[in-house]
């Protein structure tokens, strides 16, 4: 399986290398792999939120009898395991190939920054949805361009370093 990871990693990193020169003036190969995996999994993000949204959770409000979730929270607990796996893999196998640090110790650290990043999601669609009423996709996607910032720090300078 780590085979299977490592060529698909070096496949896509191929990939993402050759629209590098024209970029090569404004960031460093690492960060402009960062960018394009990045944006590949909130483009993942996003889609499966609209779609577990509008399609799953139909706008309704979960009921577990106890526990009542709203159904933008739902959602972004839904599809959080989904886009923490596919980044990590993403950003081991493509962006930061280098580390030596031990994957299962990786995947913890990755975890970490990524709960501190599920906890400003969380908190910015309170306040967006539920305080200032705006609608639940695009909420998510602003917030988002916060997390990538936080993300990006947090997994250069701890995850994978």
């Amino acid at each position: 399986m780590r085979k299977l990871l490592t060529s698909t990693g070096l496949f896509i990193q191929r990939l993402i290398d050759f629209t590098y020169p024209l970029f090569r003036k404004f960031v460093s190969p690492q960060i402009y792999r960062y960018g394009v995996c990045g944006c590949v999994n909130v483009l993942i993000d996003w889609s499966l939120y609209f779609l577990v949204y509008n399609f799953i959770f139909k706008y309704k409000t979960v009921d577990f009898g106890l526990l009542a979730i709203s159904p933008h929270i739902a959602t972004l607990i839904a599809i959080f395991p989904i886009s923490t796996f596919s980044g990590f893999l993403l950003q081991k196998y493509v962006t930061f190939t280098a580390s030596d640090i031990r994957g299962s110790s990786q995947l913890m650290r990755y975890f970490l920054v990524v709960s501190g990043n599920l906890l400003i999601n969380y908190i910015g669609l309170k306040v967006m949805v539920e305080i200032f009423h705006f609608y639940p996709t695009p909420s998510k996607m602003l917030i988002t361009i916060i997390t990538i910032i936080c993300s990006y720090i947090g997994q250069n300078k701890f995850t994978f370093r």
